[in-house]
């Protein structure tokens, strides 16, 4: 069985030392992590999938372009170091909280008879790509979700206090904001473009201290479901390559040679803990929607769902309940869940969603597609087939049940 994990990134020695410890029986035990690519002093439990496929073409140096000087010169600038830190305050609240979803929480916590806390508040590094000239940064959730205060480290060394603005926990994206004006921004690629086999670079800051690292690789693999966002609406689509990242990567950029972003590191699978060639980026185009969602509203996205059960459409599903439609395609509404968005919006069982927005659907995963960034309180347009007859409805989204 295959373990995907996030990466933490590196600590003290003494941590490290831990570290490779711990990866030492992984590796007896003969499974793979897959962890984000940032540092923790709080352990956290890792995500597992299994029978994980991955495609590396390797390097072929026969055809590597004669250098990355310019690809590299247009991008370190624009790629910061990142410091996040937990308040004592946040992790004691943290607690509270978990204590009033777990009454036994008490009997198993690390109290000292006066009761002191010593759980510890959570601090890490990691890396952010620059995206205005005004100071907004994007970088992972795992990498300030958690923090309270954000300390940012420029190319040139000049450090800088920055606010959180909003995360997403869904695609495992936050921004953030540093005063200042007249930076570098990273100009953004299509990642829709980009093609397995093509050379890459990786800009970060692996185990906190190596700054401005580059390295290269090939786009190995495009499309990656890895199930490491524990999310109901997890947006999983990672770029696979083998430019080597480490602890401290995540968060930084994928580029071509152009020197554009076309993706934000954020994981790698490795045995030990560290890079051992299989490295995952996500896609400019998610960055693109999520980082603009983020900063036009603020605050943490929630995701939504419609709130629908039920078939997808084929020719025996449409002999079998006599639907009376042209194509057989959509997703026949068996049940409609109380108080959720498809009840509010008129959708009635029986009915068989065919389109929403400008997108045809053909089945349930359309559907998921289809809403993929949508957030709470958006309206879209739902066209359905309610005995024959087309009907366009107004649904407004609600938090997912």
């Amino acid at each position: 069985m295959n373990l995907i994990n996030r990466i933490p990134s590196s600590k003290s020695f003494l941590s490290m030392t831990i570290a490779g410890v711990v990866g030492g029986l992984m590796v007896i035990m003969g499974q793979w992590i897959l962890k984000p690519t940032t540092s923790m002093n709080v352990a956290e439990e890792l995500p597992m999938v299994s029978k994980v496929s991955y495609t590396n073409f390797g390097n072929n140096n026969a055809n590597a372009p004669s250098n990355f000087v310019e690809s590299a010169k247009r991008s370190t600038s624009s790629v910061v170091h990142i410091f996040a830190e937990e308040s004592q305050e946040s992790a004691l609240a943290k607690r509270r909280r978990n204590q009033s979803l777990d009454p036994f929480a008490d009997f198993f916590s690390l109290d000292d008879f006066f009761g002191n806390s010593f759980s510890q508040p959570q601090n890490g590094s990691g890396s952010g790509v620059i995206y205005s000239q005004d100071g907004y940064i994007v970088t992972n959730n795992h990498v300030v979700g958690f923090a309270d205060e954000i300390t940012v480290t420029d190319s040139d060394g000049k450090k800088y206090k920055a606010r959180k603005i909003g995360t997403d926990h869904s695609s495992d994206l936050a921004v953030i904001k540093i005063e200042a004006s007249g930076l570098t921004p990273m100009k953004m690629g299509n990642s829709d473009d980009i093609q397995v086999g093509e050379w890459v670079l990786a800009v970060g800051n692996p185990f906190g201290y190596l700054t401005s690292t580059v390295t290269a690789g090939i786009i190995s693999a495009k499309g990656r479901k890895l199930d490491i966002i524990k999310d109901k609406k997890a947006i999983e689509e990672f770029i696979q390559t083998d430019a080597a990242i480490n602890p401290g990567n995540s968060g930084g950029a994928l580029v071509n040679l152009e020197g554009e972003l076309i993706g934000i590191n954020t994981a790698i699978a490795a045995p030990t803990g560290v890079f051992a060639g299989y490295s995952f980026a996500i896609p400019s185009n998610i960055v693109r929607h999520v980082v603009q969602d983020i900063i036009q509203n603020g605050g943490d996205i929630e995701r939504t769902n419609l709130g629908v059960g039920g078939y997808d459409v084929n020719e025996d599903l449409v002999k079998e309940f006599k639907l009376k439609i042209k194509n057989p395609q959509g997703f026949y509404v068996e049940e409609v869940l109380r108080t959720s968005a498809a009840q509010l919006g008129g959708i009635l069982s029986g009915d068989v969603i065919i389109g929403i927005g400008d997108n045809v659907i053909h089945n349930y995963d359309d559907i998921d597609k289809a809403l993929k960034y949508n957030k709470v309180g958006d309206i879209i347009k739902i066209r359905i087939n309610r005995n024959g007859k087309e009907i366009t409805l107004p649904v407004k989204l609600m938090k997912a049940l």
